[in-house]
C-alpha cells in the first residue's frame, strides 16, 4: 500500500468514524464474525471504497448483493478534508464528516447532522451491508462512492463551467475503463448524491452554476439516488434528506416514536426559515406568505432565520423543540421544492403542509405511501394566492380524529425515514437506506430481466417521469400536470 494510501486510510478512520462494539447479548454466528471481522480488518489497511465482504448467508443475499468499485481516493476521501469550505451556508460542516457522517454526536442516537451530509452516511452504512461481495459478476448491482456533493461545494462559487465539469468528465473515463460498466453499459450502477438534482443539470454549456454530472451520457445511464430528483428525468429518484435522528436499535426508535404520540403540542402550525431574497415590486413567494401568515397568527410559532438569526435554523434542539410542540408544519417551496424541514418535522411527529406536489408527493415515492392524503395535508399554492381563506382557517377545519390519524401515520413511517447507525450492531429495522437499496435491486433486475428478453423500456415520455413516481403511471393527463410544465 502506497503511503498516500495509508494516510487516506488513517484520515478516513479517525475522521468518519468506522468502529464496531455490538452487543454483549449478541450471538452471531461464525459467518456473521468473520464478515464483520473483514471489513474491519479492511478498513484499517486503507481501503476506502468498500471493502468485500463475507456473505452473510447464501438464502439470505442471493440476490441482494453489492459490488463497490473502489475509486481514486480524489472522488471521495480526499474531498472531505476541506469540508469547512461549506460552513458559510450548512453550519458546522468542519465536523461534517464526524460519525461516519452523522456529524457531532448529541446523545441517545441523535447528532448535529448537515443536510448535505447523504454521501458520507450512505458510504458508511454500505460498508456495513451484509450483502457486499468482491465478484462483480455475481452482484446485483454496483454501487458507485462518488461524493458530488461535496465535490461540487468546493467549486459553486467563482469556478468557471471547465472547473465543475473536470471531475464528472474524469469520473465518467473512468468508469468506462472498467471492465464492470461492459456488463449493462452503467445500468446495474448507481451513487449517491447529498446535493439537489439542479447542481448537476447546468442549462447551458457556460451557466454561472453547477456541472453537467447528470446529463453525462455514463450517468444518464446510471441510477442517482439524490435528495430532490428531477420530475422530467429517469436517472436520478430522491430518497429522504437526513435528519437528526440515528437510532442504532428498535428500542430507541420506539421509544422516541411514544414520545411524539403522546406529546403535547400548544401550536396549531409553525414554520422555521427566513424569506427569500425578490426583485422589488414583484409578486411575494408562497414562503413570503407563510411567513407572513404565522406572524399574524396567534396559533403559529415562527423560528425567524433571517440574518443574524440564521445559525438557529442549524440548531438540533431549536428545529425539533418547534416542531414537537407543533401539529402541523408548514413547508413551502424555497431555494427549490424540496426541504429538509420536512423530514425533521415527521420526525418531531409533526403533519406537514405542502403546497407543491413537486415537494414531496412526486419525490420520495419509495419511502412515502401514494396516498399523501395519510400523512400531510395539501393546500394547494394558487388556493392560497387568492387569499379567499388563510392556512390557520383551512387547518382549523381538520378535525382532532383526522389529525391523530394523520399523527399516527407519521410516526409509524419514521422507520422508513430515518438513517440508522448501524456501527453499534446489526440490523433491527429497515431503514431508509434499506428501503433504497431494495428498491435499487428490483430496478436492475427489471432492466436486466429487459435486455435479456430485447424488450423495449416501458417507460414513456420522460417528461412525465413525475407522474410515474405519483400514480405508478406516466401516460394520460393530470389535476398536476400545470405544475410540471416546461
Amino acid at each position: 500500500m502506497s503511503n498516500g494510501n495509508k494516510a487516506s486510510a488513517r484520515f478516513v478512520v479517525h475522521h468518519l468514524g468506522h468502529g464496531g462494539g455490538g452487543s454483549a447479548r449478541c450471538r452471531l454466528c461464525y459467518a456473521v464474525a468473520v464478515s464483520f471481522l473483514l471489513s474491519y480488518l479492511i478498513l484499517l489497511s486503507g481501503e476506502v471504497s468498500s471493502p468485500a465482504g463475507a456473505p452473510f448467508t447464501s438464502s439470505r443475499c442471493d440476490g441482494r448483493y453489492i459490488f463497490v468499485q473502489e475509486l481514486p481516493a480524489s472522488f471521495n476521501v480526499d474531498l472531505v478534508r476541506n469540508c469547512c469550505v461549506f460552513s458559510r451556508w450548512a453550519g458546522d460542516a468542519c465536523r461534517l464528516a464526524d460519525n461516519g457522517g452523522f456529524g457531532r454526536a448529541l446523545g441517545g442516537g441523535w447528532y448535529a447532522t448537515d443536510q448535505f451530509a447523504l454521501e458520507l452516511i450512505f458510504h458508511g452504512r454500505m460498508r456495513q451491508y451484509e450483502c457486499l461481495t468482491d465478484d462483480p459478476a455475481s452482484a446485483a448491482a454496483v454501487f458507485v462512492p462518488f461524493y458530488p456533493g461535496l465535490e461540487m461545494g468546493h467549486h459553486l462559487w467563482g469556478s468557471n463551467a471547465s472547473v465543475r465539469d473536470a471531475a464528472p468528465l474524469e469520473l465518467a473515463r473512468w468508469l468506462r475503463s472498467r471492465p464492470e460498466w461492459a456488463a449493462m453499459g452503467g445500468r446495474d450502477h448507481f451513487m449517491v448524491s447529498g446535493r439537489i438534482t439542479w447542481d448537476f443539470r447546468r442549462w447551458t454549456e457556460d451557466g454561472d452554476w453547477g456541472s453537467k454530472l447528470l446529463l453525462l451520457p455514463e450517468l444518464v445511464n446510471m441510477t442517482t439516488l439524490i435528495i430532490e430528483s428531477s420530475p422530467w428525468h429517469r436517472n436520478d429518484i430522491a430518497i429522504p434528506y437526513p435528519t437528526y435522528f440515528h437510532p442504532s436499535t428498535v428500542a430507541e426508535l420506539t421509544a422516541w416514536q411514544n414520545r411524539v404520540l403522546k406529546q403535547s403540542r400548544p401550536w396549531l402550525f409553525s414554520f422555521a426559515g427566513a424569506p427569500r431574497w425578490r426583485p422589488p415590486n414583484s409578486t411575494a413567494s408562497l414562503r413570503d406568505l407563510s411567513i407572513e401568515q404565522c406572524r399574524a397568527s396567534e396559533r403559529c410559532k415562527l423560528l425567524d432565520c433571517a440574518g443574524e438569526r440564521a445559525g438557529e435554523c442549524f440548531s438540533p434542539l431549536r428545529i425539533m423543540a418547534l416542531f414537537e410542540s407543533s401539529v402541523f408544519c408548514l413547508q413551502p417551496v424555497g431555494d427549490s421544492p424540496t426541504r429538509r424541514s420536512t423530514f425533521d418535522a415527521m420526525v418531531a411527529g409533526c403533519v406537514p403542509v405542502f403546497f407543491h406536489p413537486g415537494s414531496a408527493y412526486t419525490q420520495y415515492a419509495w419511502h412515502l405511501p401514494r396516498d399523501y392524503r395519510r400523512y400531510s395535508v395539501f393546500l394547494p399554492e394558487e388556493v392560497v394566492r387568492q387569499g379567499n381563506e388563510s392556512i390557520e382557517l383551512a387547518l382549523r377545519k381538520i378535525t382532532v380524529e383526522e389529525v391523530a390519524a394523520m399523527r399516527k401515520e407519521v410516526v409509524g413511517m419514521l422507520p422508513r425515514l430515518v438513517y440508522g447507525d448501524r456501527r453499534r450492531g446489526a440490523a433491527e429495522f429497515e431503514d431508509a437506506f434499506d428501503v433504497a437499496v431494495e428498491r435499487v435491486i428490483e430496478m436492475v433486475e427489471k432492466q436486466r430481466k429487459q435486455m435479456r428478453e430485447g424488450a423495449a423500456d416501458d417507460v414513456a415520455e420522460e417528461k412525465y417521469t413525475w407522474r410515474q413516481s405519483l400514480v405508478g403511471a406516466n401516460v394520460g393527463d393530470h389535476d398536476w400536470d400545470h405544475y410540471f410544465d416546461l
